[in-house]
């Protein structure tokens, strides 16, 4: 074995660890992947031989990775929809597969506000609160004083706080009757749980307004498309069916009640990835 060949076989001891952290960071799977094979490449070039503690070391350079990874999405504007799916039940009666999943959803609601937090706060609030690095590691991965990171993971702890699913019941009520409306192309219904300014945001455009988003999802009347509930990390969605095919997978924001925000995932390819065979 060659010393290349006993470095990436020790690497491979830390990717789910890495992976772990770069998913939760950036709410993306794919992200993720690309965020750990870029660390795998910094290894490859540094070698092992002057690094003192290799996990250590790994967790400062996937948090580097990450934090580029966000700073650049924050410069295009993106905000990926690809996050951990499953098929929804009863908040009723919830069996602990799915209590796994919301468990596994990083704080509650930690990706349904995550896009309203700073690069720093993020990196700050995921690496001390869900992975519990002390806040002298975290500080040196975003080159801040180690108060001004407490600072940055105070402030993305309150904004979570105040956005937590304490009402998750009753935003999963305000989706499941949307979901209903819409099957039935009861637009009237739908106009009930929009907000006025409420925005949908598709692959290629973003559509505002009640009354004309209440028509286009009115999909009911017109389509064979089949509607189930689901949950997108751990927040209340939907995800359609097409002739056993998913066709869209829709995420909402709900605020006092009225739904504010609607982002639809469409692209066949990406659902193929995200959505398993057997949901449908």
């Amino acid at each position: 074995m060659t010393d290349q060949d006993s470095l990436a076989a020790t690497f491979e001891t830390h990717r789910c660890y890495l992976h772990s952290i770069a998913s939760r960071v950036l709410g993306s799977h794919a992200d993720a992947d690309d965020a750990v094979q870029e660390a795998w490449l910094r290894l490859a070039r540094t070698g092992e031989q002057d690094i003192h503690e290799l996990r250590g070391w790994l967790t400062t350079v996937i948090g580097r990775i990450c934090l580029d990874f966000l700073r650049r999405r924050s410069t295009h504007g993106e905000q990926p929809l690809e996050l951990k799916m499953s098929t929804a039940v009863s908040d009723d009666n919830p069996d602990p597969e799915t209590e796994a999943v919301l468990a596994d959803s990083v704080g509650l609601a930690l990706h349904v506000v995550m896009d309203a937090l700073t690069p720093a706060e993020r990196i700050a609030f995921v690496l001390h609160d869900v992975f519990e690095l002390p806040f002298d590691t975290i500080a040196a991965i975003l080159a801040r004083s180690t108060a001004a990171t407490k600072m940055l993971a105070s402030r993305a702890r309150g904004r979570i706080r105040l956005s937590a699913p304490s009402t998750r019941s009753a935003d999963r009520s305000i989706v499941d009757a949307f979901l209903t409306a819409a099957s039935k192309g009861d637009i009237a219904s739908l106009l009930t749980l929009l907000a006025p300014e409420v925005e949908l945001h598709t692959d290629t455009q973003v559509i505002r307004g009640a009354r004309t988003i209440a028509t286009r999802a009115s999909f009911g009347a017109r389509s064979t498309a089949t509607g189930h509930p689901a949950l997108i990390n751990g927040a209340p969605g939907i995800l359609l069916v097409t002739d056993g095919r998913p066709s869209r997978l829709m995420a909402f924001t709900v605020d006092n009640g009225r739904i504010t925000t609607i982002r639809i995932l469409s692209d066949p390819q990406q659902l193929a990835q995200l959505v398993p065979s057997w949901i449908t």
